[in-house]
């Protein structure tokens, strides 16, 4: 058989390209036109501001501290938020793999990120507000006088963002929990060891490195917040978070170039902030092919 009526199967192997391979270039190819693309156009139109130089855009949004003031707020509500859905992640899902109802309890658990921000942002706004059922359930019973401010501020931007983070973290954590190998603890426990020493020397350094990969989804979740800083926080004060600041530059001056600089400015802190933790992940964690030493 000439190498011309060779079927087309087995040229593409000889090339190393077989059918797990040709599954794959549609998933690259919705990658490429839906991700990538928007990127790199994105990219190109922040180097071309209305006025100023290539680097215009980027000077503009630098030696404006109100603008760039936008990234310390938004951290200020990103970090605090990962860091405590986490925290509460762990304790919890080390409680519910043990429990009988499971599937029930994670379902329940989890309920919070099927209704999206919108919806809970609305529904807080119900619950939360000066009229809400919360301060008139207060004030009936006399624990209060007056409405507690819980929202268009700080604390109902942090509110919101704490129920629909943490079943993500919660499913991450626990399916990394639920995967050590229960052997473990019970020869430590066998041992005489303790609780709080099982945790800590078994499941927390198993779980670590996944957990730094979830702090990484997390914050870059809670740091694109916009929809809870709009409705439920002060867009013009204390929430008013970069991602805001890009919808102003867009649809309100219709400045496109400047508002995909912003756009960048965003996508660069979050990137620095993943890269540092995922470095430091690589430093503290010593995998199986150094025996555990370093």
């Amino acid at each position: 058989m000439s190498a011309s009526r060779r079927p087309i199967r087995l040229a593409l192997a000889d090339r190393g390209i077989d059918g797990v391979t040709l599954l794959v270039l549609p998933a690259a190819l919705f990658v490429v036109l839906l991700f990538i693309h928007p990127f790199l156009y994105g990219l190109l139109l922040s180097f071309t501001p209305k006025e100023g130089g290539w680097l215009g855009n980027y000077t503009r949004f630098f030696s404006d501290p109100y603008m760039y003031g936008t990234i310390w707020l938004t951290l200020r509500i990103a970090l605090p938020v990962t860091l405590l859905n986490i925290a509460l992640s762990v304790p919890v899902a080390m409680q519910v793999r043990h429990m009988k109802h499971q599937r029930l309890l994670t379902t329940i658990l989890v309920l919070p990120i099927t209704l999206g921000t919108v919806l809970v942002a609305e529904g807080l706004l119900n619950y939360l507000g000066p009229q809400g059922w919360l301060n008139r359930t207060l004030m009936l019973v006399g624990l209060i006088d007056r409405p507690i401010r819980l929202v268009h501020n700080y604390w109902g931007v942090f509110i919101s963002l704490m129920i629909t983070g943490f079943p993500f973290t919660f499913l991450l954590t626990l399916s990394m929990i639920s995967g050590i190998d229960p052997a473990l603890e019970q020869a430590a426990a066998t041992l005489g060891a303790r609780a709080r020493h099982r945790f800590r020397h078994i499941v927390l350094p198993l779980v670590l490195p996944g957990l730094a990969v979830t702090f990484c989804l997390a914050f870059v979740d809670a740091f694109s917040v916009f929809p809870s800083a709009m409705m439920l926080g002060a867009p013009a004060g204390e929430t008013r978070v970069i991602s805001f600041a890009a919808a102003q530059a867009a649809f309100e001056q219709y400045d496109y170039s400047y508002a995909s600089a912003i756009a960048m400015i965003m996508a660069a802190v979050q990137f620095g902030f993943v890269g540092l933790v995922l470095m430091a992940r690589g430093l503290f964690y010593t995998g199986p092919a150094d025996g555990g030493k370093g």
